[in-house]
């Protein structure tokens, strides 16, 4: 593995005493991206891409001449790629938020039995999220520390300073993230209930006091009165942010023509965050169905318009128990969303509801509905976006299994990654598909590192393509070689995530030196305009590990029209997998793809079971009693 250089760290007067992120070796960047590319594309074509990369690289080249000023960069900023990576992952990408980028969690089904037990569920929800709130203001937060590779180094918290602060401003080219800046005198918080498509302002603090939840509970009933009331009701107006970016923006231009509109959206914009209090929605709620109504609401007909994308966090409480969260992705990682989400979960567990007990403020002012002026422009603009939320409703192809085979245990007990394993057999399940690797992204946390957000693990390493070959070609060779290429195929992986989460990986560096370029207005480099480098950014297998310590599970959509979307949560003895797809692309299908890997994680373990000289034995129940059978409601015999 090529050494490790971070001549910049610790240099920065960081209050966080954390280091800064460094600009890896040039050379070793450019040698990494041949490697990761060479087995994924044409031979002919390899030849011209090495040629292209041999012609930056070289002494006095342009690839010098960039690094040079990446290194210029990295001395002034806090992080050198944070604004580079911010608008290429997510400000500047044109398409709509839900399934495409915002990714969700989806909380156990709740049982309520009639609306008060909805009311009294979002009530304690709230008073869960401004506990959360006050530890984040008052940086009473445990700070993270990594787990997994190189665990126990303490993590750049900064994220979550923006859980409740921040907003995805919509531009016609590129999206604003607007962090907001508090003042000496803050105004009253408050929270924007969603309910009927209808938004209301929920003063969270009045006179100075948090709200208790009996009053919280007292004035969600005001709000869920008015929103039943039929003469009052106005156009959903949130559809509008299900609509693409430059769409969205266009018809934010037009709404905020008039004064009223330009009172509603700054309520929005500078509220804590949504709660979203969903009607039923009539479909059975298997763990599929849940996961694609968090991403999706269902489209208009169902609570598709009971949303406002650009909040970072909004929780969902259906009616009919389908409860979650929906995250803007731009503010921050999917852990951020995972420790907010089992704060509360936890949260409301641990604490009875206080909604008996409480004394209640003698007089609450009403709740406020937020109101619209909708010129026949703007009626014209939700039907449009009203369609295309329809069509993504009808598109997304969506499977969340529960693999009951084994879990992590296990993969520990073959003293391999749980994390590398699983991603080798979404190699092999993908190969299993096609018949092909492509590239693919498995986000890595950098936040060891000021400001950090993530890297790219480039999981489709030409070890992963030799395994599952040789799995493929299963009689011309023998076991014993197909565990040691399954060995190598893990260490290639565990190797490439410690490069990434050391900040060593090579797809923010070449980002950076492409927008580098960019600034100093010189012609884009023959690297970038090759088709090779296009090919490398194509992630048609965008995968994630969110674990979790609660029951419940986190899923997005896929990031290109015929890709998938692979999100799993390995657990003890079993793995949930939710795999995304889009259905009108014909190279893919969620549920074709679930069903090979799992024939794959099985041909995996039979290989380990059988030949696998390092793994730990089982402890001594099992080994008297053998290998434990799975039954199918997942328990062990």
């Amino acid at each position: 593995m090529p050494v490790l250089k971070r001549e910049q760290a610790r240099d920065t007067g960081d209050p966080s005493g954390l280091p800064k992120l460094p600009v890896p070796p040039l050379q070793q960047t450019l040698d990494m991206y041949l490697k990761c590319m060479s087995h994924l594309i044409p031979e002919e074509q390899f030849r011209k891409t090495k040629a292209i990369v041999e012609k930056f690289g070289a002494p006095g080249g342009m690839g010098e001449i960039l690094q040079k000023k990446l290194l210029e960069r990295s001395n002034l900023k806090a992080n050198w790629v944070y604004d580079y990576w911010l608008e290429d992952m997510y400000l500047s990408n044109r398409s709509a938020l839900p399934v495409n980028s915002s990714p969700v969690m989806v909380f156990p089904k709740q049982n309520f039995r009639c609306q008060s037990d909805v009311l009294r569920f979002a009530a304690h929800l709230i008073s869960g999220i401004l506990e959360y709130k006050s530890l984040i203001d008052g940086r009473a937060l445990p700070v993270d520390y990594a787990r997994g590779q190189l665990a126990g180094t303490p993590l750049c918290m900064d994220q979550y300073n923006k859980v409740f602060t921040s907003y995805r401003l919509p531009g016609p080219k590129t999206d604003t993230l607007v962090a907001q800046k508090s003042t000496v005198m803050p105004e009253p918080e408050h929270i924007i209930v969603a309910c009927k498509n209808q938004f209301f302002v929920l003063d969270v603090v009045i006179n100075f006091r948090r709200l208790n939840e009996k009053d919280l509970y007292t004035q969600l009933e005001r709000i869920r009165k008015m929103a039943d009331n039929e003469e009052e009701c106005l156009p959903p107006i949130g559809l509008l942010t299900s609509d693409g970016r430059t769409q969205w923006a266009e018809a934010r231009s037009v709404l905020i023509k008039d004064s009223t509109n330009r009172d509603s959206l700054d309520m929005i914009e500078r509220c804590l965050c949504l709660v979203c209090l969903d009607e039923p929605s009539g479909i059975e709620l298997t763990d599929t169905n849940r996961a694609s109504l968090m991403l999706h609401g269902g489209g208009m007909e169902k609570n598709g318009g009971n949303r406002w994308y650009d909040k970072p966090m909004q929780f969902v409480i259906g009616a009919d128990g389908c409860c979650g969260v929906v995250c803007e992705h731009s503010p921050f990682e999917g852990i951020v969303l995972v420790q907010c989400s089992e704060y509360l979960l936890r949260y409301m567990r641990g604490s009875p509801s206080k909604l008996v007990r409480a004394a209640s403020m003698s007089e609450l002012p009403a709740p406020r509905r937020l109101r619209w002026k909708c010129s026949p422009d703007i009626q014209t603009l939700l039907t449009s976006s009203a369609d295309k939320l329809q069509r993504l409703v009808k598109n997304l192809d969506m499977n969340v299994n529960k693999f009951t085979g084994y879990g992590k245990e296990f993969i520990k007990r073959q003293k391999m990654s749980p994390d590398a394993y699983v991603q080798v057999a979404l190699q092999f399940a993908f190969y299993r598909c096609h018949g092909h690797l492509v590239p693919t992204y498995e986000s890595a946390s950098i936040r060891r590192f000021q400001e950090g957000r993530v890297d790219n693990i480039r999981s489709s390493t030409p070890e992963a393509f030799a395994f599952v070959k040789a799995m493929a070609n299963s009689s011309k060779i023998t076991d014993a070689e197909k565990m040691e290429m399954l060995w190598t195929a893990i260490k290639a992986q565990t190797n490439y995530t410690i490069l990434a989460i050391t900040g060593m990986a090579i797809d923010n560096h070449l980002l950076g030196l492409r927008e580098i370029a960019k600034e100093l207005k010189l012609e884009k480099p023959e690297l970038f305009s090759d088709t090779t480098y296009t090919t490398s950014i194509k992630f048609i297998l965008s995968t994630s590990q969110v674990p979790t310590t609660e029951e419940m599970f986190c899923c997005y959509g896929p990031v290109v029209p015929n890709g998938y979307g692979v999100c799993y949560n390995p657990q003890t003895d079993h793995i949930i997998f939710c795999v995304s797809s889009f259905r009108d692309s014909a190279e893919t299908s969620s549920d074709l793809f679930v069903k090979n890997l799992e024939g794959c994680l099985k041909e995996m373990q039979d290989l380990c079971q059988k030949c696998n000289t390092e793994a730990k034995p089982a402890d001594s129940t099992e080994r008297m009693e053998g290998t434990p059978k799975v039954m199918k409601n997942g328990s062990k015999s």
